[in-house]
């Protein structure tokens, strides 16, 4: 370990913040919970810049390692390190805990110190999850993420909440358990090492990889969600509160596409060629086939659900197309879906706090009491249709750009998300922005206060920056991509 190591202030200031904000006690301390919870969420953001600017975008080599022995009897060590794969996505984490923390500063009332906890906690263990480089390691972080989301969706959720963070965490427990299968087997073949790195090199044999490859992908494709496995997703999503929708859209749902990148693709990559047809089919049933599921939905949530479901196809179509253009603008397409899809879910979050509906049909006309708002919400509706000038579009364009490389016909299919996405979410905003208002309540309504408009703000500037010049996140990335396809073009048999 050389120099500071900011990978563990990333993943341990959240967690022990979180601790220290649990300690604060009962709700007689809320002020001092959210002061608490608001500083270490700076605090860890604060930490993850340096990976950024002083990351060598020129290497393709894992980064900021750090290497501790954990439990030498069965070598399994505390690796860490990123690479231009995963370093965004640890300062994505970092950035949607304090739109978190922002969001439900006022809207939660009661148990406001164990709620803020369980958001710190959680942004602890997945920013582990996005830098861990021993695959037991990887594997505690990955499980134990599920448990503060558990809690979140359970104690804070709907009516539902418990039937939704019941389904949602047998789903994603029950597919890891043959991942866990894996990580033994592999750990046998390279000869008592559970490095992932060491794993990207074992000469496996086809039959192995097969094998391998499926119990990776019962168990990212639960995470991702791919179709058919996705049905936990709208239930959790519908019944969480806002917080918990937002850190399950813009990070959770990343989780799974990152197993591919870190574990399937590198350590299998033989199984993964032999197995992208079918992995190109089930991304495009997910973006056309969900997409017009998304058309016919009545609550706000479950649309923006089922359209993320739509663009994280997108982004496993990215991936099994092996071309640099396809898998980068998979990339993007991830940090964009956890920028554009978390400040959906927050303005939804915002007409719920003033109404406590999310049916569409009851409201109408928001824009002539909220129109500050309004413009927000158009632009991140604009964006999320991938309207060129906005994340959402550049991520779309490059995978629409690879899948031509690849096949005209796959990319003719996957072009229609663009007019998909742009039917259900502007379907969506014209009935409750536009037209007549609604009813005495939509007149009631107040406008966003200092504190909305300081989140929606931020990532409005997000989503804007990052369609204006995608220059700095695709840099980043360039290296890490180009060494990994090298990788799975070499292990062709």
């Amino acid at each position: 370990m050389t120099g500071m190591p900011f990978l563990s202030l990333a993943i341990w200031i959240p967690i022990l913040g979180g601790l220290l904000v649990l300690a604060t006690g009962s709700d007689r301390n809320a002020p001092l919970a959210r002061s608490l919870s608001m500083l270490v969420a700076l605090v860890g953001f604060a930490v993850t810049i340096p990976l950024f600017t002083q990351f060598d975008a020129s290497s393709s080599a894992m980064q900021f390692s750090e290497f501790l022995p954990w439990i030498p009897r069965f070598n399994i060590n505390y690796h860490l390190g990123v690479d231009g794969i995963s370093v965004l996505f640890v300062l994505l984490n970092a950035f949607i805990t304090i739109m978190v923390v922002m969001a439900g500063w006022q809207v939660i009332q009661e148990k406001v110190a164990q709620y803020m906890a369980a958001f710190l906690i959680m942004s602890g263990l997945m920013n582990g999850i996005f830098s861990a480089l021993d695959g037991i390691l990887f594997y505690v972080f990955f499980e134990a993420s599920l448990i503060p989301l558990y809690l979140v969706i359970g104690i804070w959720g709907g009516a539902n909440r418990v039937y939704a963070a019941i389904k949602f965490f047998l789903y994603t427990l029950l597919g890891s358990l043959l991942m866990l299968i894996a990580l033994l087997y592999l750990f046998m073949q390279a000869g008592g090492s559970f490095s992932i790195l060491d794993w990207h090199k074992l000469p496996l044999a086809m039959p192995a990889q097969t094998l391998i490859f499926w119990a990776f992908l019962i168990a990212f494709a639960v995470k991702v969600p791919m179709w058919p496995v996705h049905t936990w997703l709208p239930d959790a999503h519908v019944e969480a509160p806002t917080g918990g929708s937002v850190v399950l859209a813009a990070i959770a749902l990343k989780l799974g596409a990152y197993g591919f990148l870190r574990f399937s693709l590198p350590i299998v990559p033989d199984a993964s060629q032999a197995m992208a047809p079918m992995m190109i089919a089930l991304s495009l049933v997910a973006v056309i086939y969900i997409g017009f599921v998304a058309l016919v939905q009545t609550d706000m949530k479950k649309l923006v659900a089922y359209s993320s479901i739509s663009h994280m196809g997108f982004v496993t179509l990215g991936f099994f197309m092996f071309n640099a253009i396809g898998l980068e603008g998979a990339l993007v397409q991830m940090i964009s879906h956890g920028f554009v899809s978390g400040a959906m879910f927050l303005c939804i979050g915002v007409l719920y706090d003033r109404m406590h509906t999310r049916n569409i049909a009851d409201y109408g006309g928001v824009v002539k009491t909220m129109p500050k708002f309004a413009a927000f919400f158009m632009l991140f509706a604009m964006a999320n249709a991938g309207l060129p000038g906005t994340s959402g579009f550049i991520g779309e364009f490059m995978v629409v750009l690879g899948a031509v490389q690849f096949n005209f016909w796959v990319a003719f299919a996957a072009a229609t998300t663009l007019i998909l996405g742009a039917a259900y979410t502007l379907w969506m905003y014209k009935r409750v922005v536009f037209g007549v208002v609604g009813n005495s309540h939509v007149a009631e309504l107040e406008d966003i206060g200092a504190r909305e408009f300081a989140f929606l703000g931020i990532l409005a500037l997000c989503v804007l920056a990052m369609g204006l010049y995608p220059f700095p996140f695709t840099e980043v990335m360039h290296a890490s991509v180009n060494e990994l396809l090298r990788h799975v073009a070499v292990s062709k048999l």
